[in-house]
């Protein structure tokens, strides 16, 4: 009765996808499927451009080595080569460009080394013991500016020079003893009584006295107590240093035993710590190097900085809209401009406020300029939604910013006047800018964006005034650019729903031509002709409309049975016109259509790629409206495709392991049954980061814990479950499914197995164990 009324509300399904597969298959094997690369090819990665701009660096294995090897191709070339190990002993590493891009620093091995461009040859300038790191230009480009041992240096390469402008060091710099009033007291009494201590006294204060005339020019020693710190910059006028100071929590560390070790014996590694633990508290310092003067940026200035979060008032009835105290807050940056303002990202560490705000660098003061508020949590493409990241953010000119925000609910490019506080939106609509870099001349936006669908990704010029984005790039999938430094030629890497990426040159610039660099599939891989999944859209029980990737047998070779994959991460896409990252799954699912399965595979709410209202339909309720996609897609499969209601199937690993979980346990009677890899249990056992996002933390908000954790719903399970999980999984333990193997014993259940892979951690590695839980995966639908 309950599947008839999901039935009745199902319209208003769309394809816009309708290739069919393909006829004239060779027949695929599990076991060759989950060799992953080995059966596939290894593909291109880790692309780079030589700071020469004229010869492009990736790894790669076409020979099925084993390992990858450094390749390289020139750019009127489309031949690769390898590269010789002695010839990698001398290419320089990413770095950073002085003013014309003639010259790059950068560190190698520990060391700095400085690269001339039209000489093709670089100069090693440090040979320490220390580790040199983060080398930069000042805006004269007569020097380097560097970190070594969590301090400040300054190479100058005209006088080839070192000089330290900075002296942090842990510690009070003093006695550590804090005299009490009675301890003062006989202090001074004993001055008062004995000449040889005054005269001691004396000498002991002239003699330092003397040491500091005679001392060389060196910083002063600033002395930080028992604060970490990092991410020092240096102002371009080099009056300013800024560093990011951290005060660490104590927490309990998890432990993940490897059973399977070379030893023989037990070894017990420290992992993560759980949601809720006490978290860091950070600062942003100040070193005015003129006055000699420390201080810390104050937050108080910035709206909403006290307020409680929304879900406080609404759900529990808290009557005060704000703490006491500021909210705990991470500081990013500066961004400097070219004469020495600065621009700080703020993000709150309940991660539900992003303010934007210009830094006074000689009071610590910040005047506000942009607050993205998000009652759930902030994020989105160049926002992001973890603390740890500035997102997208610089410069145009003296008086004007630009950045990226989610205010219309999809992350577009915004600029802002600071002087005049006039704000300008340069792209709009519903689709998302994926990322924006500015061009070195400053007079163009370099983008990738979804802006033909949320199933293609694009490389698109834009003028910095705004206007129309300029589509670089033509064919229909998804482009991973690397723009050369002189900003003339692209290297792409670029895939399309059955074909896996490989290396491409074009021109930067319009209706350029790709030229292709690799060919890095198997003869095995090419034997078969892959599918190209059709995209669709069905209609979810609240009305949205939900995106999928639907697989379809050849008419007559149907067997009326369905598996719906559901896709890990969350917050992650993957119905799209590009090779997936779940590419071992995507091959299975063409095995499966190959033995008469129908196969849905959705982008449930909390999905990537379709803007904030989907990012957060999952807040504070995760197997909600996430779960409720995949039960209206089984009702789908059945009204729109005519599957037996009682022949589908639900996997999925990690999230996807979760909602499968989720699904048996409280829909009962949807799924004939399922499969849970690597599978959440239980989200007050999980990492902080990513959790404290969607469910607060289980002390503040356990309703959301409770309702979100399918421990708690176990006793729902009638349908057959499969659970696998890796033993050395430090991501998603392997306690989460000992604690809900427990549950399941405890309740009487019986129609469940648990499989283990005793050297697996969170992503499988062996072949072997891809190939055993597949097998059984496989198996378990069969029998449906």
């Amino acid at each position: 009765m309950r599947l008839f009324f999901r039935l009745l509300l199902l319209s208003c399904i769309s394809f816009i996808s309708t290739a069919q597969p393909a006829s004239n298959r060779s027949a695929l094997k599990i076991a060759d499927v989950m060799q992953g690369e080995r059966f596939v090819g290894f593909l291109p990665e880790r692309i780079q451009w030589h700071p020469n701009s004229q010869e492009v660096l990736f790894t790669w294995n076409p020979e099925q080595d084993t390992l990858r090897s450094l390749y390289s191709v020139k750019r009127e070339e489309e031949k690769p080569a390898s590269v010789s190990l002695e010839r990698q002993r001398g290419l320089p590493e990413p770095g950073a460009y002085n003013s014309d891009y003639t010259l790059m620093a950068y560190a190698k091995d520990g060391d700095l080394f400085l690269y001339d461009i039209a000489a093709d040859s670089s100069r090693q300038l440090t040979h320490t013991g220390q580790r040199e790191s983060a080398p930069s230009f000042t805006s004269d480009d007569r020097q380097i500016i560097f970190t070594a041992d969590r301090n400040l240096f300054a190479w100058h390469l005209q006088e080839h020079r070192l000089e330290q402008l900075t002296y942090f060091e842990k510690g009070s710099g003093g006695s550590s003893r804090s005299p009490d009033a009675q301890q003062t007291w006989l202090d001074e009494q004993q001055m008062e009584l004995f000449e040889v201590l005054r005269w001691r006294d004396a000498q002991d204060r002239l003699e330092k006295e003397r040491r500091e005339a005679l001392r060389p020019d060196r910083p002063q020693a600033i002395h930080l107590g028992s604060k970490s710190w990092s991410g020092l910059q240096l102002s371009p006028d080099h009056r300013f240093v800024t560093l990011r100071l951290r005060s660490d929590a104590t927490t309990e560390s998890t432990q993940v035993p490897h059973f399977v070790d070379p030893t023989g014996y037990l070894d017990i590694k420290k992992a993560r710590p759980k949601v809720g633990h006490s978290q860091d508290t950070y600062e942003m310092g100040v070193y005015d190097r003129q006055r000699d003067t420390f201080y810390t940026v104050s937050t108080l200035s910035l709206e909403g900085i006290y307020d409680k979060p929304a879900y406080r008032m609404a759900v529990y009835g808290d009557t005060a809209a704000q703490y006491e105290s500021p909210r705990a807050v991470l500081l990013h940056g500066p961004v400097f401009s070219d004469q020495g303002r600065a621009v700080v990202v703020v993000r709150a560490l309940d991660n539900k406020t992003r303010w934007i705000a210009e830094l006074d660098l000689s009071t610590g003061q910040l005047q506000q300029i942009d607050r993205q508020q998000d009652d759930a949590w902030v994020g989105g493409p160049g926002i992001s939604g973890w603390n740890f990241s500035t997102g997208t953010l610089g410069w145009l000119d003296e008086q004007t910013i630009f950045y990226q925000s989610e205010a219309t609910g999809y992350s577009h490019l915004y600029t802002h006047n600071l002087d005049t506080d006039e704000r300008t939106a340069l792209t709009s609509g519903d689709f998302e800018i994926r990322s924006a870099q500015l061009s070195r001349d400053k007079q163009t936006f370099f983008i990738i964006a979804n802006a033909e669908s949320p199933f293609e990704q694009h490389f698109y010029h834009l003028p910095v005034s705004g206007g129309s984005l300029q589509k670089v790039t033509d064919a229909p999938g998804k482009y991973e650019v690397e723009i050369a430094p002189d900003e003339k030629t692209l290297a792409l890497r670029y895939s399309y729903s059955n074909q896996p990426w490989e290396l491409y040159l074009m021109d930067n610039q319009p209706g350029g031509a790709l030229r292709r660099v690799t060919e890095s599939t198997t003869k095995a891989f090419q034997s078969y002709a892959w599918r190209e999944p059709e995209i669709i859209r069905f209609k979810a029980s609240d009305g949205a409309s939900v995106p999928a990737r639907l697989y379809r047998p050849k008419k007559g070779t149907t067997k009326g049975k369905a598996v719906i994959f559901v896709h890990g991460a969350g917050y992650l896409q993957n119905v799209h016109r590009w090779w997936s990252s779940y590419y071992r799954e995507y091959m299975f699912h063409n095995l499966l259509v190959d033995n008469g399965f129908t196969v849905l595979d959705i982008d449930y709410r909390g999905s990537d790629g379709y803007g904030r209202d989907w990012r957060t339909g999952i807040y504070r309720h995760m197997g909600g409206k996430d779960l409720s996609d995949q039960v209206d897609g089984a009702a789908y499969l059945v009204e729109a495709v005519g599957i037996d209601p009682e022949r589908i199937g639900i996997y999925g690993g990690s999230y996807g392991g979760f909602i499968t979980l989720m699904a048996l346990f409280t829909s009962p009677g949807t799924f004939e049954c399922g499969a849970a890899l690597r599978s959440v249990t239980d989200w007050a056992h999980y990492n902080h980061p990513y959790t404290s996002n969607i469910l607060n933390t289980p002390v503040e908000d356990s309703i959301a814990f409770r309702q979100s954790s399918p421990i708690y719903f176990a006793e729902g399970l009638e349908d057959r479950l499969l659970i696998l999980h890796g033993m050395v999984d430090d991501n998603v333990q392997f306690q989460d499914v000992v604690r809900l193997s427990q549950r399941l014993i405890e309740l009487g259940k019986e129609n469940w197995e648990l499989a283990v892979f005793p050297v697996e951690p969170h992503g499988f590695i062996e072949p072997s164990s891809w190939t055993d839980e597949y097998r059984r995966i496989f198996k378990l639908f069969q029998g449906m």
